[in-house]
């Protein structure tokens, strides 16, 4: 088993935590957009509580460990390495739970060229268990805005990981999918699990707007979330995300592998 000291020790080597890419400018004009209400940054998340950019800094120094100082305003941004361990373990202990009782799960990235491993050897580890790994509106359209205008995307899974395709793109063969943050991949394929199939998840895996748009929907769900995506841990203290792992959300896809084995070894999920 990989021990605490060691991961600790990765995580700073890797960037996940520590100083990491995600720049001190990047998660102000988050923190900024988010107090508007801006709908890129809530990612499907309808605050209860009112958010000044002050109370999310002050949220986020807590959650992840950056600087409190609003006069800090340019260089990397820092997540604290003890904080990113205690929420890997706490995000561990939710999959050993659904995994004690089988219950169903659904998994879904915005970060597919980054994180798809890590969620798909969740998903092979969770679905072994005899949890139900659900892949509801596999091939859907879904119309989501972009910088570009409105965009048709398709729902598509890899490994049993929720992700979405660009128009024109075909499945075989191709990149692992796009980058996104809106939370209408997850609404769409809750919508066709309640429907069709007559079963929602017990547990909602994933970021971004797959964590946030079902914890708007009252659906358990825990996540990974950088300093930029304060949605996710408003989430957590408002009561709809029920874990919000802070770390680097972008570094190369095999400096996730440590994780993968630490959290399934705390969800006594190994094979």
């Amino acid at each position: 088993m990989l021990s605490t000291g060691a991961l600790r020790a990765h995580l700073l080597a890797a960037r996940l935590s520590g100083p990491v890419a995600t720049s001190r400018e990047e998660s102000l004009r988050s923190y900024r957009l988010f107090a508007a209400r801006d709908p890129r940054v809530t990612l499907g998340l309808d605050p209860e509580w009112h958010w000044g950019e002050r109370d999310l800094l002050r949220l986020m120094a807590d959650k992840c460990g950056v600087s409190d100082d609003p006069r800090h305003v340019s260089g990397p941004d820092v997540i604290d390495p003890e904080r990113t361990l205690a929420g890997l373990d706490a995000f561990a202990a939710r999959l050993g739970e659904v995994a004690a009782r089988q219950g169903a799960v659904l998994l879904g990235t915005g970060h597919p060229h980054r994180l798809l491993g890590f969620y798909a050897a969740l998903a092979d580890a969770l679905s072994a268990a005899g949890c139900p790994v659900l892949t509801p509106a596999q091939g859907s359209s879904v119309d989501i805005t972009t910088r570009f205008g409105v965009r048709t995307y398709n729902l598509d899974y890899v490994r049993g990981v929720a992700l979405v395709r660009e128009p024109g793109v075909p499945a075989a063969g191709s990149a692992p999918g796009a980058h996104s943050h809106s939370p209408l991949p997850v609404r769409v394929a809750l919508g066709v699990a309640a429907g069709d199939c007559g079963r929602v998840p017990d547990l909602v895996i994933g970021d971004h707007g797959w964590v946030c748009g079902a914890g708007q929907l009252g659906i358990e769900a825990v996540g990974l979330a950088d300093t930029d995506d304060p949605a996710l841990f408003v989430g957590e203290a408002e009561g709809r995300v029920a874990v919000a792992v802070p770390l680097d959300d972008a570094v190369r896809s095999d400096y996730y592998r440590p994780l993968t084995r630490y959290v399934l070894n705390r969800a006594c999920l190994s094979q």
